[in-house]
């Protein structure tokens, strides 16, 4: 289990804020440049995030209840645990993207014998993680300091495989476009296991989604969609193998329901909510590394 102190320490504050006057809703506990975004801290009445500079503002990137720190607080960090509907028992994973390290704490919490690789572009990131959220690099999560798109490179040099690979370098209105074109996805289909699977972070409603969707299936083929009312980010989830059937996921969410209460992850809806219906226009084009328009597409439909 995760060490406690920190977050201890900030749920008073968080309780103090969540009883006080409504104007003294939030207090910065730290605020950075780095070479890559504006990093911030925040404490908000019942929880505390952090925060990346975007277009209109921050936006949240990760947030914790200090008083119940396993519970997941955003839909989209809920959904993107449906990786194990598809590979049950993944023993090597690949996080791109750390956040707070929400996810791959959680992993390591609920499995035993995983091995997960932890990629991070900003070190200041992962400073912010170790000194705010109680991330903790073990034996079993190790960090590394690297463009996600070189490290899977890399990756396929030493061939290296993977069980789970969970795509996150998402920044609330933002996807780094080679983190998006068919080139990168086919090095992550070649880096999977022959079971292996993919889950992605991404946009639930934009101009990209039909490009973007047209992208996976052109790697992946049929994927499966998973979308919430209470999201605006949808998970995608494609394997190596045939997807599984229902009753396959209904299964494995019987099976992991139980461990994955203390996390408020609502397991057992997830498997009627994956859709593999072509909901997107399929004549656009796929994302390439010489097409990739993604900033421009990345408004509203």
């Amino acid at each position: 289990m995760r060490d406690l102190s920190t977050l201890a320490l900030i749920a008073l504050l968080v309780g103090f804020l969540a009883s006080g006057p409504v104007a003294a809703d939030r207090e910065v506990l730290h605020r950075e440049q780095s070479l890559y975004h504006t990093i911030m801290v925040v404490a908000e009445p019942g929880r505390l995030c952090l925060q990346f500079s975007v277009r209109n503002g921050s936006r949240n990137q990760s947030c914790v209840d200090p008083r119940r720190p396993q519970r997941m607080v955003f839909s989209y960090t809920r959904m993107m645990m449906a990786a194990l509907l598809l590979v049950p028992e993944p023993r090597t994973v690949l996080v791109a993207g750390l956040g707070g390290g929400t996810l791959p704490t959680a992993l390591a919490e609920l499995l035993p014998n995983v091995r997960i690789d932890v990629v991070e572009i900003d070190p200041r990131v992962v400073d912010a993680a170790r000194k705010y959220f109680d991330f903790q690099e073990t034996e079993r999560i190790r960090v590394h300091i690297r463009d996600a798109r070189v490290f899977v490179k890399r990756a396929l040099q030493q061939e290296r495989q993977y069980d789970l690979v969970i795509l996150d370098a998402y920044s609330g209105d933002y996807i780094p476009e080679h983190l998006m074109t068919a080139e990168f996805l086919d090095e992550t289909r070649r880096l999977l296991s022959p079971s292996g699977a993919v889950a992605a972070n991404t946009f639930a409603t934009s101009r990209l989604y039909d490009y973007e969707s047209e992208t996976y299936r052109l790697v992946f083929g049929d994927f499966f969609n998973l979308r919430v009312s209470t999201s605006n980010n949808r998970v995608i989830l494609a394997t190596n193998a045939p997807l599984p059937d229902k009753a396959t996921l209904r299964a494995n969410s019987r099976a992991w329901r139980a461990a994955l209460g203390p996390y408020d992850v609502p397991i057992t809806s997830y498997p009627r909510r994956m859709s593999t219906k072509v909901d997107w226009d399929t004549s656009k084009r796929p994302l390439t590394d010489q097409y990739s328009p993604a900033n421009l597409l990345r408004g509203a439909r």
